[in-house]
Parts: structure tokens; sequence; C-alpha cells
């Protein structure tokens, strides 16, 4: 019969892998905590409408790598692109809303874009989200900001780049996408490569997100928006560049900066390493106010960010695994159900190994013990059976091997 294999685009997560996951989540955990976060979990399923009147339809991750289908209703699904979508409907649903309360929340995750594989970006893959609701405060952006730094520290990361921008906001946006499309109709829009021209139309300020080069090129003197921004947008920018001033943040401007989704306004940012290739952002986000009214919930702010975990997989060293305590050789075949029953016991005081389920020679109990990595290597036979005893053996040689009776040495532990 011919093998099922995965599906491109999809990867399996092995222990040395998945233990960088499990550490991210736990740091996740430790540091979103400490600024009033709680932890929220949204399904993977959601009516494609979610996506398309928050994402916009406009964009990529609607228009080319969304994966939906007809559930047996002819419903459209959608398995979720991105988290934030999925955690505002869920604050509208839950009604929680009152004015003048601050929301936050965490969320981590399977995300699942039709998508290029490529050096950590998958087409499912994974992210760690947090979102603010009910603050407009530029305070409130530049907290994110510093939480998302401690996070990254805290994972071990600190070789990293913060660049940050003001999109504006739905008063002052209008006149910068015209400076937009007034430049780009002075250049011969045939230059601009297909995606590009699409985007003149319907959505101007992603034709400077291009990564094509000749595109890139045509964009370096289009009109930037930090100089189109009105007074209450600079004086929200110059708040949140305050607050990460006084906190001794490095960050770089970069007023060409936009996000890939429709629903950012006023402060974005994004963090990026050039140590695993060509894509080098690992975590953004930025403000969205309007958003959840736009989906039927009150006209409330919201302001979050979201993190790469392949990216940052990547950037993390190799973890291994901490040695057990213990590995209990079983010699003789008679003793495998007494030696998995004090294997037990073990675990229940608390201590970490494993057993082998069947008789073996002394010698291959030894190899799978130090292949094991156990500080104790554990060896039961038929005399030890017989007498209720175990054989204790150090495996860093530091104290000579002695046979104790079972009971006192559970006892001892």
């Amino acid at each position: 019969m011919s093998k099922v294999q995965k599906i491109k685009g999809f990867a399996d997560l092995f222990p040395n892998e998945a233990a960088k996951y499990t550490f991210m989540e736990r740091c996740a955990r430790e540091v979103f905590s400490r600024y009033g976060f709680g932890e929220l979990r949204t399904p993977i399923l959601e009516k494609t409408e979610l996506f398309q009147k928050s994402i916009g339809e406009d964009t990529d991750v609607v228009g080319k790598e969304m994966f939906t289908f007809p559930d047996r209703k002819d419903r459209s699904l959608t398995m979720r692109p991105e988290a934030t979508a999925g955690v505002v409907r869920a604050f509208i649903e839950s009604k929680i809303h009152q004015p003048g309360n601050v929301s936050k929340f965490f969320t981590f995750g399977p995300m699942f874009r039709y998508e290029r594989p490529q050096k950590g970006r998958q087409r499912q893959f994974h992210q760690i989200d947090a979102e603010i609701f009910g603050a407009d405060e530029p305070q409130a952006d530049a907290e994110l900001i510093l939480m998302l730094k401690a996070f990254l520290n805290a994972i071990g990361l600190t070789k990293l780049t913060i660049e940050i921008n003001s999109l504006g906001c739905h008063d002052c946006r209008p006149a910068y996408k015209q400076a937009l499309v007034d430049y780009y109709k002075s250049k011969d829009k045939a230059n601009f490569c297909e995606d590009c021209q699409r985007r003149m139309e319907t959505n101007p300020l992603r034709v400077l997100d291009c990564k094509v080069p000749t595109c890139k090129a045509l964009v370096e003197d289009a009109p930037v928006i930090t100089d189109h921004l009105c007074p209450d947008c600079q004086a929200h920018f110059a708040d949140v560049r305050a607050v990460l001033d006084g906190a001794g943040v490095e960050y770089v401007l970069n007023p060409r900066m936009v996000r890939g989704l429709d629903y950012y306004v006023r402060t974005c940012f994004e963090v990026t390493s050039y140590d695993i290739g060509s894509q080098t952002a690992v975590a953004g986000g930025g403000r969205y106010d309007g958003l959840v009214k736009n989906l039927g919930g009150p006209d409330c702010p919201g302001t979050g960010f979201a993190c790469g975990m392949e990216r940052l997989a990547l950037l993390l060293d190799d973890m291994e695994p901490e040695a057990p305590d213990f590995y209990l050789a079983v010699v003789d075949k008679e003793a495998a159900n007494a030696a998995m029953l004090f294997a037990q016991a073990l675990r229940e005081k608390g201590l970490t190994g494993e057993v082998s389920f069947s008789g073996g020679s002394m010698k291959s109990r030894m190899r799978a013990a130090n292949k094991s990595g156990a500080k104790t290597c554990l060896i039961m036979g038929g005399s030890e059976l017989a007498d209720a005893t175990i054989t204790v053996k150090d495996m860093a040689g530091d104290r000579e091997q002695e046979t104790l009776d079972r009971k006192l040495f559970l006892a001892s532990l």
C-alpha cells in the first residue's frame, strides 16, 4: 500500500522542536500575566465573512491565501488566517465590554494560509497574539511594544530591530491616499507588478509594502504618511515615542511601513531580525480603532500584536531535554510487571524516568540507560524480584552500586 504523507506546507513537530513552542508559550504566559492579560482560546474555524469584513476583501490574505470551503449546509467557512478577527468576534459576542473598561487578552495556536512554503513560513503556522480593547490612549500602544520586547527578551532574543510608524486615522488618511494615487499616476503603470497595478485602485498603501524590487524602487520617492498626519495623530504618535524613549527602547522610524491587513490605523510596528533569510519580520501589530464597530460591536478602540512562532523558533537555540531522574532496566522478563509498578511509585513521588518493557541483557540495558541520559539506573532482575530489592547504579560514577530494599528506597525519597 502507498504511504499517506503529510500535506505540503504542514509540519510535524517532534519533541526537540516542540520544546521550543512549549518554551515560548510558557514565557508568554509568564510575561503577559504581569501586564494584566488573560488567556483566551478561540475556534480555528470561523465564518468566512468574519475575515472578509475585518481583514479586507482586497487583501492578499482574503483574495489568495485563505483555506475556505462550504460545510454540509453550504455555509462558507474558513480556517483562521490570523488571530485578531476571531478574538474581536469573541469579544463582541461575549458582551463583556463596558464603557470605560479595558480588556486584555492573549492567545496562541495554529493559523492557516495558502502560501508558498519557505524558511520560517508554513501553510499551517503558529502565532502568539495579544490584544487590548477599550483603550484609545497612546500609552496602550507603547505598553504593547514594551510587553512584546519583554517577551522576546525572556525567550533569549536581544538582537532585534523595532520599527514603528503611524498610519494616520480615518480623517487624515484619505488625503494621503490621494497623494499616493497622484504620485503613482506620475509613473508608468506598466512598470509596476500586476498585484500593485490592482492595489493602486483598491488599496494604494499596500503598494508601499510590495517586495518586488522594481516596485520598491518606484516608490522610493513616494509621499510619506508622517507628512500628512492630522494634529491628533501627530500628538498620539509623539506620546507613543515619548514612552518608548523614557523606557530606553531603541527603535527605528519607518514611514514606509504599512501592515498587510486593512484594519490598522495610527500606530503600527514590526520587530525584525536579519538572521533567518529574506523573511525578516518576527512580530508585528498596531492599532485598529473601528474594527470592533465594523464587525457589529460597540464603538470600542483596539490595539494588538502577533508573533510568528515558526520564525521565532529559527532564532532559538536547540533545547536539550532535561535529563530524567531514572532509567529502570529490566534484565529478566519475569520482573517486568514489578518493575513497571515500581516505576509508577517513583513517578508518584515526583521523579521522571522510563522503564524498559521487557527483559534483556545487562549490556543492552546499560546502553539504553546511557542513551536516555538518566542520572540513575535502577536494575531489576530475578534476584531483585525475589528479594523485593532494587539495584541502584549512579550513572555519573560518583557512588558505588548498591542493592536496597525497595520499600526503604521509596521511603527515603
